[in-house]
């Protein structure tokens, strides 16, 4: 049988594989193997012969002499061909060009001409033996760091802007993170379970990602916008530990930190409370920043409830590494005929300042109203100010002032020449501190009073439970429904639920919440309560949520767990504001897949065995 195999296939292979001149188009690598890998080479290895592959970075043929960089996944590696060189070699080495594959042996020695520009500057490789294994296009774009690409264009071609070291490194850095959290995990008795992909849908929170089914006309799954059910239901089928690099669906408005799909560390334990979860996971950051960085972290980290945070640095994330604290000067002006703070008094609002200790000569009135323009954005009415030079003070309100009010605020906020004051007034103190928040951040990054390799870390804890919304008139959970109250708090859910802390926690690192959790309720009758003050009728809490309840029934240890954004952390470690250089394919700012052209259009046969019919959206 492979005989007759052979000679059926025999011609159809020649006819495929023979070019014009009767010769095989393309190399394969015969009894070459890689020896070593290109950035891993060094002094010590001179004189050894060794094999190396990979793809031309570049070439540049000197007249005689040719120079060309191999690069690999580990870095590049000078090949040197000269008049010494065998002919067929040379002639090859002639037609390299940009991102060709080739696999090559030779012999090390030490360069000539030493460079610092790539680890491998001291060494090269003299070329004896050369496979060309693919030719290659020119690119869309240079294959290297130092270049300014349209991101669409780079997208598109992602295959081709991965080769780049500066691209290529970031998704090295993120497999090494991975192999330390699982270690970390295991070595802490912790079972890695993989939870389903297709779920029910519990909207709550996100819009979710809905897949029909076939087999069930008219169904649909969901993709999960976390494993949260599954995690719960694995503490009470007796796991105790539980941990899972999910990839977890939110169909949300898009932004530099959010993906449509993104990769979270999960986590669940039986029997703890939140001490338990912060020590277990203050070991890993210190696990992790020891072996990535070579940083010592000191642990326990700074617990700090989240009005304190909103009140001083008007951020349930706040970043830490710098000051400009705001203060809280409402007293100041009870009783002020200052008519905008008198106003605000008289709703019960709050009146918050800050002191930009001497900056008033980088404060300008103009980069002032810049600031002013930030407070609106996120719910000012406006920005008052004070500037204090040596030429005098310019102020939007001081003039409205007594005598006492002004001695009071300028005590207050230890204003003296060279600081500017800036203060909003709103009747919701969130929305105050927010704002004021906010304008801090922006002089803090503008005018370098950030340390960008400061590391601060604290948890955020006694969150609200619920939060009101007035378009709906109607509680929402702060984190979700399943998340436990403080225990001295229950007895306010009926009387006054917006009162209620929960018993939830959110780690941060320099301004961005990088995890957060909770300890779950695991009483039923605390639960139904839950879900009856979130406005669900016991119908539809049965229907979305039955299957919880009812195991609840059977036995529920007290569990609680945690979750890190992983791309999140991954852009911490590599210093980028975007999680997207963290992500092997990501999407673009409108939520596509460039590269695949994804999501697109299915034709009408598909639609038909979904029972799915289209309908054009209202322009």
């Amino acid at each position: 049988m492979r005989g007759f195999l052979a000679k059926q296939c025999k011609p159809l292979y020649n006819e495929l594989s023979l070019n014009r001149k009767g010769e095989l188009p393309m190399e394969t690598m015969g009894s070459l193997r890689r020896t070593n890998y290109c950035g891993e080479v060094s002094m010590s290895n001179v004189g050894q012969e060794m094999t190396v592959c990979g793809s031309i970075a570049r070439a540049r043929d000197k007249g005689g002499i040719i120079f060309a960089d191999l690069r690999d996944t580990t870095g590049i590696l000078q090949l040197v061909f000269d008049e010494d060189t065998p002919k067929d070699v040379f002639a090859k080495a002639e037609s390299l060009k940009s991102e060709y594959v080739v696999i090559c042996r030779g012999l090390l020695r030490e360069r000539a001409a030493k460079t610092t520009k790539i680890a491998t500057g001291d060494v090269e490789l003299y070329v004896s033996e050369l496979r060309i294994l693919s030719e290659a296009q020119t690119p869309p774009f240079e294959i290297r760091d130092d270049i300014n690409v349209n991101d669409d264009l780079r997208l598109r071609y992602r295959y081709l802007d991965l080769r780049r070291p500066s691209m290529h490194e970031p998704i090295v850095l993120r497999s090494k993170i991975m192999q330390i959290i699982r270690s970390y995990f295991c070595d802490n008795h912790f079972t890695e379970i993989e939870t389903p992909t297709l779920i029910k849908s519990t909207p709550e929170g996100a819009r979710d990602y809905l897949v029909p089914s076939r087999v069930q006309p008219g169904h649909f799954y969901a993709l999960p916008q976390s494993p949260q059910l599954y995690k719960q239901i694995l503490m009470l089928s007796g796991f105790d530990r539980y941990f899972q690099i999910a990839r977890c669906y939110r169909d949300e408005d898009l932004r530099a930190d959010r993906q449509p799909e993104f990769t979270q560390v999960d986590e669940e334990m039986s029997f703890v409370n939140e001490d338990d979860i912060m020590t277990i996971n203050e070991g890993l950051i210190k696990r992790l920043w020891k072996e990535m960085l070579g940083v010592d972290v000191q642990t326990p980290f700074v617990r700090m409830p989240w009005d304190e945070a909103m009140g001083r640095f008007g951020s349930d994330k706040p970043d830490t590494r710098f000051g400009l604290e705001i203060v809280d000067v409402t007293d100041i002006f009870d009783g002020t005929e200052f008519k905008p703070f008198a106003a605000v008094l008289e709703q019960g609002g709050s009146i918050r300042a800050i002191n930009a200790k001497g900056l008033a000569g980088k404060l300008t009135r103009k980069h002032i109203d810049k600031l002013g323009e930030v407070a609106k954005t996120y719910g000012a009415k406006g920005l008052a100010f004070s500037r204090l030079t040596e030429e005098g003070t310019s102020s939007s309100f001081e003039k409205f002032l007594t005598e006492e009010e002004k001695a009071a605020l300028y005590k207050a906020m230890e204003l003296e020449t060279g600081d500017v004051l800036l203060i909003v007034s709103d009747a919701d103190w969130v929305k105050a501190c927010t704002a004021l928040g906010q304008v801090r951040l922006e002089i803090g990054r503008k005018y370098g009073l950030i340390d960008p390799d400061k590391f601060n870390f604290l948890w955020v804890v006694d969150f609200p439970l619920f939060e009101w919304d007035d378009e709906t008139q109607r509680y929402y959970a702060v984190h979700h429904p399943f998340t436990s109250p403080k225990l001295e708090d229950v007895q306010y859910l009926d009387s006054d639920p917006g009162r209620v802390r929960a018993n939830a926690y959110d780690f941060v690192c320099n301004g961005t919440e990088i995890g957060g959790g909770s300890i779950r309720i695991h009483d039923s009758k605390l639960q139904e309560k839950m879900f009856e003050l979130l406005g669900f009728t016991p119908e539809e809490a049965q229907k979305r949520f039955g299957f919880l309840m009812n195991a609840f029934k059977y036995g529920a240890p007290p569990h609680g767990g945690l979750a890190f954004g992983f791309d999140r952390l991954c852009s911490l470690f590599g210093g980028s504001e975007s999680i997207r250089d963290y992500i092997a394919f990501p999407k673009n700012n409108a939520g596509r897949d460039v590269m695949l052209d994804a999501p697109g259009y299915i034709d009408q046969t598909q639609l038909d065995e979904l029972y799915l019919e289209l309908r054009k959206p209202e322009e």
